[in-house]
Order: structure tokens, then sequence, then C-alpha cells
């Protein structure tokens, strides 16, 4: 039987998810922990596994590594890697609710969780900056091109990255619209390319043909808010990490001292690179 990726991944937006990230307790059975979730994880939620999660198991998987800590001109990207993520992805908060205690027990003490973020589709599809988000994201067979390992060993996999990314609003609201555009690259009326915007705009530093060879990604990202604070949970899925590394550094202006001009309202807080195991016979496919 054909691996095949896991169903999340191609799926669309789901109305409501919530991130799971655990760090791996030293000594811990990582196998018998892992066991348990496979058999009781909703086919609808997506798994990916951190570089020391898989070093633990005694796998290896070429093109994983730690996400990077990178210092731009003025602007911090941390690294926050762990080694388990989780996305529950269902059709209301109560769903994810009660799936997110079921994956803890079954995890039980060996995996220790770091961080639990709800997530919404705000407005159809936008930013909470008012601005739509995943434009340009690829489509039909476009996006399984771009998100899973076509053939070899790894074939029916993706790798994932994340970053949660806090906004400061209030200070967004004081710019004029023109100014909010010109960071964004896009009309807020219209949603279009503004072909005069300044090259830090976001849609310049990020346009995905204009790198070599192009840097095109799955996004499947949704805002959260929590304790007065709001952003945007982003996720990217792709066939390899240089991809969205390579964008990273561009925002981050390392490459032309350039810095993306989403920094001036927003900052990441989190980093992390996993691997997104196939499905085989209906079971996620893990290494243990």
């Amino acid at each position: 039987m054909s691996a095949e990726p896991q169903a999340g991944i191609l799926g669309d937006v789901p109305p409501a998810g919530r991130h799971l990230t655990f760090d791996l307790r030293s000594g811990a059975d990582a196998k018998s922990a892992l066991r348990s979730l496979r058999d009781m994880v909703p086919a609808s939620s997506i798994v990916g596994l951190g570089p020391s999660l898989l070093r633990a198991l005694g796998a290896d998987v070429p093109g994983l590594r730690v996400f990077p800590a990178l210092a731009g001109n003025g602007v911090q990207i941390p690294s926050t890697q762990n080694a388990l993520w989780v996305f529950i992805r269902e059709q209301s908060v109560s769903e994810c609710f009660d799936i997110a205690r079921d994956i803890q027990a079954a995890l039980g003490p060996d995996f220790v969780l770091d961080e639990e973020v709800g997530t919404f589709v705000y407005r159809g599809g936008h930013d909470l900056s008012g601005y739509e988000d995943g434009t340009e994201n690829p489509r039909g067979d476009r996006a399984r091109e771009t998100a899973i390992v076509p053939s070899g060993p790894l074939a029916g996999s993706s790798f994932a990255a994340l970053q949660r990314w806090l906004h400061d609003l209030p200070r967004f609201a004081t710019y004029q619209q023109l100014e909010r555009d010109h960071l964004i690259g896009r009309s807020l009326e219209t949603n279009d390319e503004l072909p005069d915007a300044p090259v830090s705009a976001h849609v310049q530093r990020s346009a995905q043909e204009s790198y070599d060879p192009p840097a095109f990604m799955l996004r499947r990202s949704m805002p959260w808010s929590e304790g007065g604070k709001h952003g945007l949970y982003f996720l990217a899925f792709g066939v390899d990490l240089d991809r969205y590394e390579r964008v990273l550094r561009r925002m981050a202006g390392l490459d032309d001292g350039v810095v993306d001009g989403l920094f001036t309202f927003t900052r990441p807080l989190t980093g992390g690179y996993y691997w997104c195991p196939p499905v085989d016979g209906g079971k996620l496919a893990l290494p243990i």
C-alpha cells in the first residue's frame, strides 16, 4: 500500500484549530507514547516530529533541522524548536479542546506540553490586520506538488515551518491607510498588488516566484488571540525547508539590508521545523 500525506495538509483551513507543542522528557519511552498517539489522533489533525524526537527514535530524516535563530537589522527571529507538534483541525473550539485533552492523556508523562494555542478564521480568511491571507496559495495538483514529497524514502511526507507572530494592532491602527497598504504591498480595498509598493513591502520581500529556484509553499496560517494579545500562527508546508529559510532571511534583511515592513507592527515569538510523516494503512507511518 502506497503512503499518502496526512489529509489535513492539503485540506482547507478549518473553522477552528489548536496547536500543541511538546518537549520530550529525558529518558522517556517515546516509542510507546507515540504508539498511543498514533492509535487515537483524528485523521483531520496533523502531526509533526522535530529533530530531537527523531534522534531519540533512532531515525534520520534528511533535510530536517532545528529552526534557525536569525538577527537582522533591528529584528530578532527566535528559535523555539520543540520535539513534537500537533495541529488539531476541527469544526468547533469544543472539539479542539476535547481532542487536545485526549492527546495529552495519550502521550502521558513522556511528553511535556510547552504551548497550547487556539486559532480561528477571521472574516472569511483575513489576518487580524484586515488583509487577506494566503492570496497566492497554490491549489489542486499544484498544492500537492508544492507540499508533498513525491518519491523516494520520504514519499508522501511533508516539511512544516511554524512561527507564532505577535501583532501590535494599536500601533498598526495609527498608520494612514496608504501606509498600511505600503507595508503589506497590497490594497486593503481590492487585495490587488500595488505596482508602486516600496521594496520593503511584505509582498515584495516574500514573492515566492522571485527566488531562484522559486520558493513556493502551501500556507495554512490562522489568527490567534489570547490574554489580550493577538497575532498570526504562521504555518507553511513544503517538500523541503530551504525555500522557507530563503524567504525568512530576505524578510530579515540578511540578503540586501532591506527589512520586511511587517516588522514595524509584528514580530515572531516562536519558530520550529517539523517533519510530517505519511499515512499508511490509515495510520501515521511513524518510525517506531
